[in-house]
């Protein structure tokens, strides 16, 4: 069962979602991606023996009017908050794609909360070609930013035009359905922007990420997606030996479907584990 909450924050209050109450594990904080929301562990957390708290990053799903600064350092400053409001001292921290980032910095910047780190397909450097932008870069998860939608339907409909999404099932409708906002026939996503404008700026070329990224043990886990952000055969990172720590390809994922499909969010429960 999933439970939201608000947790105070710079600028109004964070939704946060927690699952497993009363749990036997250790506590897992769950960062989602760049425009993502904290149903993308909508999979992996009922796998997890433990509780699993997941916020809303700042700009994103019910989190979308918090104003920046954004980048990582903004969103681990808020996951301490989160850990805080939940009574957690110490936290397995997972992130997937730009929650890499800010897990990675979270770590980096507040050492004594992250009792161990999982990355998943983000959190160390990315190369992206001269030339290609922030839209080239996410093709539609930034599209959309820009697009309304008559109904739920056709928003399905969107998303199932996406080479990542050809295998549906209720845990991804569930997740673009949290991200609507607005009222038919102008529904839109509730994902800001300027925040994912600014984050991508920081997490390609931003001093903290990189920083926290030198820091990193070279046993933390990084569980890569075998194929990529549009499910093309060549990964995300399509060299393991160049992320320099304990790669783990998790065969038959892409990057969405490493934690929206059933083998990706049971590769990552394992992890955490």
């Amino acid at each position: 069962m999933t439970t939201l909450s608000q947790v105070p924050v710079r600028g109004g209050a964070l939704t946060v979602a927690r699952w497993g109450e009363p749990a036997d594990g250790p506590p897992v904080l769950a960062i989602h991606g760049i425009t993502a929301n904290h149903l993308a562990w909508g999979l992996v957390a009922p796998l997890v023996t433990g509780p699993v708290v997941a916020p809303d990053l700042r700009g994103r799903g019910g989190s979308g009017s918090l104003p920046g600064p954004y980048g990582m350092a903004a969103h681990a400053a808020d996951c301490v908050a989160v850990l805080d409001a939940a009574g957690i001292d110490r936290a397995v921290v997972v992130g997937h794609s730009m929650g890499g980032f800010v897990a990675s910095v979270l770590a980096h910047r507040y050492p004594s909360r992250v009792a161990r780190l999982v990355l998943v397909d983000g959190g160390t450097p990315l190369a992206l070609p001269d030339g290609v932008g922030l839209e080239a870069a996410l093709g539609p998860a930034v599209a959309r930013l820009s697009m309304t939608f008559a109904s739920a339907a056709d928003y399905h409909d969107f998303w199932r035009r996406h080479p990542s999404f050809a295998v549906w099932n209720p845990a991804i409708e569930s997740y673009v359905d949290y991200d609507l906002t607005g009222a038919a026939p102008r529904l839109r996503s509730g994902v800001n922007g300027d925040a994912v404008r600014a984050d991508f700026v920081d997490l390609h070329e931003g001093a903290e990420p990189l920083a926290a990224y030198t820091a990193l043990p070279p046993d933390t886990v990084f569980l890569r997606a075998e194929r990529g952000m549009f499910d093309q055969p060549e990964g995300l990172y399509p060299d393991p030996a160049a992320i320099g720590l304990a790669v783990r390809t998790v065969p038959g994922t892409n990057h969405y479907t490493i934690l929206l499909g059933e083998p990706g969010a049971r590769a990552v429960a394992d992890a955490l584990a």
